[in-house]
């Protein structure tokens, strides 16, 4: 566990209906009807239209309801501080029909598509805990492995394509690059790494 894991209490739980706002803090504490509120691989115009009637923040509230939760936040001394989406790989329309990211085999992975760690508290230690408390998600689920899409920056990491991550903060959470995808994001290829359970 990281150092501050003596300092301060880390709680992380799947999204659901009860803690909803908690999630919204995190992604989008204006609460802007525009925001994406990380569906974009999720779901379609059709699909938003039928869950939510066209709206973003009522159809993820509905995919909160769901068996496997569409990710989880990360708690701080109680206050909600980051959000990681996270799901079995079948379950993300997108990323299952992608093109550019390709499954490397049959193994039934669950991926990792967002990591958001909330304004005001980064570099203090918080995606560690949400790395690792998605992890527990997952193998809590019956995942067999864990796989994100992370980049591999030569210095800080442009803000607009952070949620993808970086090399190096999955492989400090035990993630391994087992190849490159042919996405990309900051005009940097988009790396497989795997965690298995």
């Amino acid at each position: 566990m990281p150092e501050t894991a003596s300092i301060h209490r880390w709680q992380t739980h799947p999204v659901t209906p009860e803690n909803f706002e908690d999630f919204a803090d995190v992604i989008n504490p204006t609460r802007r009807d525009t925001h994406c509120w990380c569906l974009s691989h999720r779901l379609g115009v059709k699909d938003i239209e039928e869950l939510g009637g066209g709206n973003r923040e009522t159809a993820m509230r509905r995919l909160c309801e769901r068996e496997n939760p569409p990710g989880v936040i990360t708690y701080r001394d109680g206050e909600p501080v980051g959000w990681c989406s996270i799901g079995p790989r079948a379950e993300i329309p997108r990323l299952a029909a992608s093109k550019l990211i390709r499954p490397v085999d049959e193994v039934p992975v669950w991926s990792i598509i967002c990591v958001v760690v909330r304004s005001g508290h980064r570099r203090q230690g918080v995606m560690a805990h949400l790395l690792e408390g998605a992890v527990e998600y997952a193998a809590s689920r019956g995942a067999p492995a864990i796989e994100a899409h992370p980049v591999d920056p030569p210095g800080r990491m442009d803000t607009t394509m952070a949620f993808v991550g970086t090399r190096a903060m999955f492989e400090q959470a035990g993630f391994r690059a087992i190849g490159t995808t042919d996405a990309v994001a900051s005009r940097m290829p988009r790396l497989i790494m795997r965690r298995d359970l």
